[in-house]
């Protein structure tokens, strides 16, 4: 017995929603993901602690928003994590472009740089470790080992 017309369409309708349904929660889930992740709570916690960049974007309150999950900048594997987070203020907005790698003795991951682009061009250096901290660098990112096999 075929199929009529009515319920062949009323089952592409339905198959569509479920699609579209799916998709949305799997984009819910990865930005979630990165949300709790360890390398962009850390980027985060820099840019707070950064005066001159939260008065830059007129901060507290400041306004994360959603990473886009298309964009070429945002690259995240065992190693390394480089993401570009859209932050905002009353005054400006702009993006939190981050570097981390991963400790794998440790299990932890740790801040490279951290840079906030201004929508006006202005780039502030949030966070980037000197050459005279290396050792405190080390401690901090390769915990006690790092510094006992060196």
């Amino acid at each position: 017995m075929p199929a009529s017309i009515n319920s062949l369409h009323k089952m592409a309708v339905y198959m569509g929603i479920v699609s579209g349904g799916g998709c949305a929660v799997m984009y819910y889930l990865m930005q979630k993901n990165f949300a709790r992740s360890e390398y962009y709570h850390r980027a985060l916690e820099q840019l707070r602690d950064n005066h001159t960049a939260m008065e830059s974007l007129g901060a507290p309150p400041l306004q994360v928003h959603n990473v886009r999950l298309t964009d070429r900048h945002n690259r995240v594997d065992k190693t390394s994590a480089k993401i570009k987070i859209p932050v905002s203020g009353t005054k400006s907005a702009g993006y939190l472009y981050t570097y981390s790698i991963r400790d794998t003795i440790m299990n932890r991951w740790c801040l490279q740089e951290v840079v906030l682009q201004l929508r006006d061009g202005q780039r502030i250096e949030v966070y980037e470790p000197s050459v005279d901290d290396d050792e405190v660098k080390q401690e901090e990112c390769f915990g006690q080992s790092a510094m006992a096999t060196s």
